[in-house]
């Protein structure tokens, strides 16, 4: 008897590798992903910009870093003490303005040198939904809590979304070919939009991704609003504030993505991987003992013996903790 609506997910033909390089754009569930793959030791960049939702500002930052234009201060605006950027999420806000350009300035160099080389680029959109300032009609990333009688609430059409998403992967395929594309949809709620209003925004987002997908042989798509909204599709899978999953239920989507988007020689590697940032992770009740003295070196050596068989992961964070806790145990 199946209790689960069954799903079926196209594996990539040409998985990710430990090989790769993979830049990631948008939603904060973009940062589940990367995260994840972050500690599994992939070479990955995540959100240059910070958390963008909608399509345009995704598409825009993308954009941005194959330019490399830097900003200046006319490209920053006052608000609450802080030196702040419409297309740029609030971590780069700062109180100092010359601080808050210099970051700006170097994610975006850092994003162009990384995205010359990247293999992938994962896309996770939020939402259809985009604020534009009142005086001037431009699109903002983020609205840094500003006066809500500064914006007006747009929903981007269709065709204006694919027109964005489009020739954006023209310009990054022409600025590297070998660029592959995964884009996904962020299952989680924007229900200050409204109910109604989330899901003619999520629609859009997944007609114009499949379009793409049909258009480009470069382009794929991983399910990750269906295996929440449709097969987990329980509330006892979100947060309390129903609106974004929780551990079990992101935990799930990574399985899944593991398992379709990761070849299999990478998967096995990931295995060992897993014990060793696991090891990192674990607090000793007793750190001055001989036992976890012990332990700290065991997994110095496992990680010392990765780094040998495996030289593309870089694994000197974790060797260096394990020697230094071992030595000057707390």
């Amino acid at each position: 008897m199946e209790f689960q609506l069954p799903i079926h997910i196209a594996t990539l033909p040409d998985p990710i590798s430990y090989s790769n390089k993979i830049l990631l754009m948008g939603s904060c569930f973009t940062e589940h992903i990367g995260n994840r793959l972050h500690d599994l030791k992939f070479n990955v960049l995540q959100n240059p910009n910070g958390i963008l939702f909608d399509p345009q500002s995704v598409s825009s930052a993308l954009i941005s870093y194959i330019n490399n234009k830097s900003i200046n201060e006319d490209d920053l605006f006052y608000l609450d003490e802080l030196w702040q950027s419409w297309q740029h999420h609030s971590v780069f806000s700062n109180i100092d303005r010359k601080a808050a350009i210099e970051n700006i300035n170097n994610a975006r160099n850092n994003a162009h040198v990384f995205l010359k080389e990247a293999n992938w680029v994962i896309i996770t959109l939020g939402s259809a939904f985009q604020y534009r300032l009142t005086d001037n009609d431009d699109a903002v990333a983020n609205c840094h809590r500003a006066p809500a009688n500064r914006f007006r609430k747009h929903l981007m059409g269709i065709e204006e979304i694919n027109s964005h998403l489009d020739s954006c992967i023209h310009q990054l395929l022409h600025f590297n070919p070998k660029l592959r594309f995964l884009f996904t949809v962020s299952p989680v709620r924007h229900v200050r939009d409204g109910v109604v209003e989330n899901n003619r925004s999520k629609a859009r987002l997944i007609e114009v991704v499949h379009h793409l997908v049909g258009k480009f042989d470069r382009l794929y798509y991983f399910p990750s609003y269906e295996l929440v909204i449709d097969v987990l599709r329980d509330y006892r899978f979100f947060d309390v504030d129903m609106v974004h999953p929780n551990y079990p239920a992101t935990g799930y989507v990574l399985e899944k993505f593991m398992e379709h988007c990761v070849d299999v020689d990478s998967r096995a590697i990931m295995d060992e991987i897993v014990k060793v940032v696991m090891a990192r992770k674990h607090r000793a009740l007793q750190p001055a003992t001989i036992a976890h003295k012990k332990f700290l070196l065991t997994h110095a050596e496992k990680a010392k013996n990765l780094s040998e068989r495996f030289p593309f992961l870089n694994l000197t964070e974790e060797i260096k903790y394990f020697q230094e806790q071992a030595a000057n145990p707390l």
